[in-house]
């Protein structure tokens, strides 16, 4: 059976936090440690998809920030040329995706609207439930024959 994205997004989830491009970085931060993320779709001010900031984007920044992180905006830090998925693509699609893009965060859209967003530790943590249930399944399935 191929695992589709709707199958991690159904138990995980659909919430998705989300920041305005006109925000600072500060606040950006900000949201990130206090929902304990790793990263924040960005809208912009018709509440479009626009980009997307992650700890890794605001690390590299702050290694050239010659100003305040508190004056520099998300959309000046954002990554905006956005990689995708949906919620019918495999899983193991998304996971050579992200791996040949040395991404970990996914937002997934279903035509304009957000469904969600997948990291490599939700598939990650679901493939490894997957095999569990496959091992049990199998130890049972010896024991009784």
């Amino acid at each position: 059976m191929k695992v589709k994205v709707k199958d991690i997004l159904e138990k995980k989830g659909s919430k998705v936090f989300t920041i305005n491009s006109s925000s600072t970085v500060h606040e950006a931060v900000d949201t990130m440690n206090k929902n304990k993320i790793g990263a924040l779709l960005v809208l912009d001010r018709k509440k479009k998809l626009v980009g997307i900031i992650t700890e890794r984007d605001i690390l590299h920044e702050v290694v050239k920030l010659t100003n305040s992180i508190d004056k520099t905006l998300v959309e000046d830090v954002m990554t905006k040329n956005l990689i995708i998925g949906v919620p019918e693509d495999e899983v193991q699609y998304l996971m050579g995706v992200m791996t040949e893009n040395k991404i970990r965060h996914l937002p997934i859209m279903e035509r304009e609207h957000i469904a969600g967003i997948i990291s490599i530790g939700d598939i990650v943590l679901h493939l490894l439930e997957d095999v569990e249930f496959k091992n049990r399944y199998l130890e049972q399935y010896i024991q009784s024959g």
